[in-house]
């Protein structure tokens, strides 16, 4: 699909929708609990979806209803499973769900698509071997995985990805034994590990933290309340955000925890930083324009927010650094590179170090067409870029959001652009 951007003198109100990084996490919990729940959750997303085929395939009654997801538990009986697994592109999902197998013990396929089976397990894969799993060659797809993990020692690099330590948090407390989880040197994605730990404590788990260490006891019961809300989601609601400070009346966005663990929250402050106009009314969060300065961003706890940060940077004016972003090569493209093709084709005065970007923002750019690249934040950056763009934005490959965000253009629509969309 195709979508031009046409016009993008945005303003008004949309509501967040659902975190799928807290609905991953409930979904997990419901599945493993001994008591069926329900997820409020009013949205999907392809993410979502892939989650939770798997863990119908482990067992799980779920069905996907107006309100959310009905969840019936992986039956306690199935012991030694054998079946497939199909993650679609989801990180998330492949690695939360390896070491759940894992625990559960069996044999498994786990598929995956675009460039999913090539991103690196390390050293979540020598872990899993280290403790009793046998796994097929790293980049095998399927990735087929055998036998059943141990509790014991485990201990890895804090700057690899927190979706490994969440992985094994969800395990862990399944195993008959005790188990410790070390965490070596600067820990990044913080708010994400907190975010599993809390969905993990609602569920009953018990995990003691001392610094960068958590006790695990084993033999534990997930028991998940009747009813989890999922939370709106910081990620997707920084791109109307932004578009707000990049356009000439307010964005609000609605549906949003001031209080939420989500690192991506920070989009609020880092626009305030940059000299935008921040306000909240009850659960909204409006952003309206101001003259933008540039600033200096580390990326480490925050590398979703990367794009349309980038694209805050073109709109103002001066020099704006973004560092600590390398693990973006690791995402759905080559989140470093495409961001800066993607900008360098609006126009965009970008220079690509190793860990992130340079910037020099003259307060707009030129229009153009990009590639989404499969990625769906590259191609929801490219359209928040149409509001200070001098030409049409064509985005090409725009079918990328249903990754996360399906009824993205439908919202934009609705704040007043002019998108004009075509099958290609």
């Amino acid at each position: 699909m195709q979508a031009t951007i046409l016009q993008t003198n945005l303003q008004g109100t949309v509501k967040a929708i659902a975190s799928k990084s807290h609905v991953h996490r409930l979904l997990i919990c419901a599945a493993l609990s001994e008591r069926p729940s329900q997820i409020l959750c009013s949205e999907t997303s392809k993410d979502m979806e892939a989650t939770a085929a798997c863990l119908r395939a482990l067992g799980a009654d779920i069905q996907r209803g107006r309100e959310g997801f009905a969840v019936k538990p992986i039956p306690a009986k199935n012991a030694d499973l054998q079946c497939a697994l199909h993650c679609g592109e989801s990180g998330s999902t492949l690695r939360f769900m390896l070491p759940v197998v894992c625990a559960l013990g069996g044999e498994f396929a786990l598929y995956g698509e675009g460039r999913l089976p090539q991103r690196p397990l390390s050293p979540l894969y020598e872990l899993l071997e280290e403790h009793g799993c046998v796994l097929s060659p790293q980049g095998s797809n399927p990735l087929l995985v055998q036998g059943k993990l141990q509790s014991g020692v485990y201990r890895m690099p804090g700057n690899v990805s927190s979706q490994f330590v969440s992985g094994l948090l969800f395990a862990l407390p399944l195993l008959d034994g005790d188990s410790e989880l070390h965490l070596d040197g600067k820990v990044e994605s913080q708010p994400y590990i907190r975010m599993t730990l809390q969905a993990l404590a609602q569920a009953g788990i018990q995990i003691r933290q001392e610094a960068q260490s958590f006790y695990i006891p084993g033999g534990q019961t997930y028991r998940t309340p009747e009813r989890c809300c999922a939370e709106g989601d910081w990620s997707n609601a920084a791109f109307w955000l932004c578009a707000g400070g990049l356009s000439e009346q307010t964005v609000c966005c609605t549906n949003l925890d001031k209080h939420s663990l989500q690192g991506d929250k920070a989009v609020a402050e880092l626009l305030s930083v940059f000299g935008a106009k921040v306000d909240w009314q009850g659960d909204a969060c409006c952003v309206q324009t101001a003259p933008l300065q540039g600033i200096r961003i580390d990326a480490a706890d925050i590398p979703d927010l990367v794009p349309v940060l980038a694209v805050v940077a073109c709109g103002a004016e001066g020099e704006t650094v973004i560092t600590n972003a390398q693990r973006l090569r690791l995402k759905e493209s080559d989140r470093l590179q495409t961001v800066y093709e993607m900008l360098y084709a609006l126009g965009a005065d970008i220079t690509m170090h190793e860990d992130g970007f340079r910037i020099v923002g003259k307060g707009c750019l030129k229009g153009g067409t990009v590639e989404a690249h499969g990625d769906h934040r590259i191609a929801m950056a490219a359209a928040v870029a149409a509001c200070i763009c001098q030409q049409p934005v064509t985005v090409c490959g725009a079918q990328a959001v249903q990754k996360s965000y399906p009824g993205f253009f439908e919202d934009m629509q609705s704040l007043g652009a002019q998108i004009m969309l075509e099958e290609i």
